[in-house]
């Protein structure tokens, strides 16, 4: 009997959104609140909070996450503002000091660098960076 060959498909799915970390002492709420009044969004809080599914070793696990959500018109762009730590679990787990994360989704037009300046200047906000996605393997487990 002939040797059989075993093919292994692999591919990549890209992100579609960028990413920016949030430190902030406030809460979820007065954070977009904050950001809302400084850039002139509309953050709500979402009627469903963001919820993730992990499977290791056989064992799933579901958690979820406070998420406020923004559809810009203008730019066709919609933004998340989710809450990293949630009952003790992570959203980005490479990243457990960050607060929040602001989701651009769909993003050609916006500037994260002046976004970036500008959410430097609201109140709520101690430090603001921009993060690789292709350097968090947990973002793989993001979808919108």
């Amino acid at each position: 009997m002939a040797k059989q060959k075993k093919h292994l498909l692999e591919f990549e799915v890209e992100a579609d959104y960028d990413v920016v970390g949030i430190c902030s002492h406030h809460n979820d709420y007065r954070l977009a609140w904050s950001i809302n009044a400084t850039l002139g969004f509309h953050l709500e809080q979402s009627s469903d909070p963001f919820f993730i599914t992990h499977t290791k070793k056989g064992v799933t696990t579901h958690q979820s996450h406070s998420m406020f959500e923004y559809y810009e018109d203008e730019n066709r762009v919609t933004y998340f503002l989710i809450k990293n730590k949630e009952n003790g679990k992570f959203l980005i787990p490479e990243r457990p000091t960050i607060d929040f994360f602001l989701f651009v989704y769909k993003n050609n037009s916006i500037d994260l660098d002046l976004l970036s300046d500008k959410l430097r200047n609201v109140n709520s906000i101690l430090a603001v960076f921009q993060l690789d996605i292709e350097s968090l393997p947990s973002t793989e487990n993001i979808i919108f």
